[in-house]
């Protein structure tokens, strides 16, 4: 499994625009994204209007094939276009994953 870890702000008024734009991702990009297994969505508590996100994929392959999409190029700039600057990305293999028991 492959994917990244990545932190952004939303800039000040555009929380809902995130939000929308997030949402359109799941709706529309992950089933056409090959390998998408999940994400997680933290809102951090510790500072406040920061989001942490894991992104998961079945490979660094279907990974990059995603991230060289042009629909998911296209997509990006608008969910850039939210945020107060670029995001912190973290992309590496994931070592170990554990299956839920709680559902979110």
């Amino acid at each position: 499994m492959y994917g990244t870890i990545f932190r952004c702000r939303p800039r000040p008024g555009q929380e809902h625009a995130f939000e929308e734009i997030t949402q359109r991702w799941r709706r529309e990009r992950a089933p056409e994204a090959t390998g998408f297994i999940g994400e997680y969505i933290l809102r951090s508590d510790s500072s406040p209007g920061q989001v942490l996100a894991l992104v998961i994929f079945d490979s660094e392959e279907n990974y990059r094939k995603n991230a060289a999409d042009l629909e998911q190029q296209r997509w990006y700039e608008q969910f850039r276009a939210t945020l107060s600057e670029d995001p912190e990305w973290n992309d590496g293999a994931i070592e170990a994953l554990e299956p839920t028991t709680v559902p979110l």
